[in-house]
């Protein structure tokens, strides 16, 4: 399935993305069950219970219960994620661009709840910085609490998966040796469209990454070249952190951000970021001034 968190005549709810001849429409699971959650976090949490009725709901839901894309508004998958933990430097090939030795161990540091927009919410580069840079990335989102687990067993305990843009002020982040300050900016996490299910993904390191703005590529790769696997990733963290249903972990970026070209290249207002990943649908966000 392809879980989305949407919101319709001033009701947040949890329904399911379908495509059809072209044809974009959302289910509205709620409705369809009412015993399951409307909201993306605890139906997380309820487990294979709820995956099963949103299944069945999914299997018996009547034309009506079927909306337009255009007709809802979309939300982050996750609007509220306990956890975002970001990878950096996980793609060979990036690590190179950025004049970084290939790491030994995962790098890691967090972005906050706070930056967290859905498809077609804008990006707002902030007054105090002029360096907003794109980082398209696939997003592991947990299903299960995880501690201490093994890489044989990690890949159970993936809800599914999203694309993500790691949006990042560099001058921030450059400042010091912690990146954070410069990567949880307000609308600095855009996720989405949907949460597509693990049971939907045969392979999530054969995935085409691309990030094109004005029908450019900027990037282009794909999931195979992640340096860290996604089981190498949740070992390393369950075995620091308890992993909960919702976190998201951001796998990291391939080569073409825009602090490595030449001329560097920054987001700018009227620009429209579009972050496809194959099997996951595309992630499409305006880029505005602050104002």
């Amino acid at each position: 399935m392809h879980l989305v968190s949407f919101v319709h005549d001033d009701a947040a709810r949890i329904g399911a993305l379908r495509e059809r001849d072209g044809r974009q429409t959302v289910v509205d699971l709620n409705r369809a069950e009412p015993r399951l959650p409307s909201d993306m976090l605890d139906f997380l949490a309820t487990g294979a219970e709820a995956l099963a009725l949103a299944e069945r709901a999914l299997r018996v839901a009547s034309p009506e219960l079927a909306f337009d894309r255009s007709a809802v508004t979309l939300k982050a998958p996750i609007p509220r994620p306990g956890k975002i933990i970001c990878i950096g430097l996980n793609y060979r090939d990036h690590a190179e661009e950025s004049n970084a030795a290939v790491p030994e161990y995962p790098t890691v540091f967090a972005k906050y709840a706070s930056c967290v927009i859905g498809p077609g919410e804008s990006i707002v580069i902030p007054r105090v910085t002029s360096q907003v840079d794109y980082e398209g990335e696939l997003a592991v989102v947990i299903g299960r609490r995880a501690r201490d687990v093994s890489e044989e067993t990690a890949l159970s305990y993936v809800a599914g998966y999203a694309p993500f843009n790691d949006v990042s002020a560099r001058d921030y982040q450059m400042r010091t040796s912690q990146w954070t300050i410069g990567k949880t900016f307000d609308t600095f996490g855009p996720i989405g469209p949907a949460l597509v299910t693990a049971d939907e993904i045969a392979d999530p390191h054969n995935l085409d990454i691309r990030v094109t703005i004005g029908g450019e590529t900027l990037q282009s790769s794909n999931t195979r070249h992640l340096i860290f696997t996604i089981p190498q990733l949740i070992a390393y963290l369950s075995a620091v952190m308890t992993l909960e249903p919702g976190d998201v972990i951001a796998t990291g970026t391939p080569a073409g951000v825009g602090a490595a070209r030449k001329p560097q290249r920054w987001l700018q207002p009227g620009e429209v970021v579009r972050v496809e990943i194959g099997g996951l649908g595309a992630l499409e966000n305006p880029v505005i001034a602050s104002a």
